[in-house]
């Protein structure tokens, strides 16, 4: 497929390019950013131009993943990644510390996963590493039902088996489960949410 790109009044997204290796390099000094993905650690510059050669272009032309750098409508400048994978129709996402609260990543999950809708995905999945309370509040907020804590579909760094909390937003609107949600409506971590729940 050829890349597209999606906007909103707050958020343009895009694809990253080789122009965007600082920034990319810069957002992934962050410690949420290391902790609840498998980006390389340290993470270097050289690692931010072999994520846009060898993943994001190719991934477009595969139709493997198709990747959008997160931008503020009017910005040149790469706030944050968010990713669809068509093999299982799964989203993942990361944004800069400076972005956060911002409401850029609800508008792009919103414009990713009402695209790919429009493409003809009758469901889309989302998945974070248990704990991710920051994850688990935006999948909550773009109408994500929560179905249970599983094995990640992303082994954690070291290739370990890692646990992961999990969603389903289904094109016709129907809930996927009625499992409570294992964060607060606040975002924080519910006191009886459980890492080794398997419902």
């Amino acid at each position: 497929m050829r890349p597209v790109t999606l906007s909103s009044a707050r958020v343009h997204l895009d694809v990253p390019t080789r122009a965007d290796a600082a920034a990319i390099t810069e957002a992934c000094q962050d410690p949420d950013i290391v902790r609840w993905t498998t980006i390389p650690t340290p993470y270097t510059a050289r690692d931010a131009a072999t994520f846009v050669d060898a993943l994001v272009g190719p991934g477009w032309a595969s139709d493997r993943e198709y990747t959008w750098a997160i931008r503020r409508t009017g910005s040149t400048w790469l706030e944050g990644i968010i990713g669809y994978r068509t093999a299982r129709r799964d989203l993942g996402f990361w944004l800069a510390p400076s972005a956060r609260g911002t409401g850029l990543m609800h508008d792009a999950v919103g414009l990713v996963v009402d695209w790919a809708f429009a493409e003809g995905a009758p469901d889309v999945y989302w998945e974070c590493y248990v704990g991710n309370t920051a994850s688990a509040a935006v999948a909550r907020a773009a109408g994500f039902s929560y179905t249970g804590t599983g094995d990640a579909l992303v082994p954690g760094r070291q290739g370990a088996p890692t646990a992961a909390w999990k969603g389903l937003r289904r094109a016709d609107g129907t809930p996927a489960s009625d499992l409570p949600w294992p964060i607060d409506p606040d975002g924080g971590q519910r006191d009886d949410a459980s890492p080794t729940d398997r419902r």
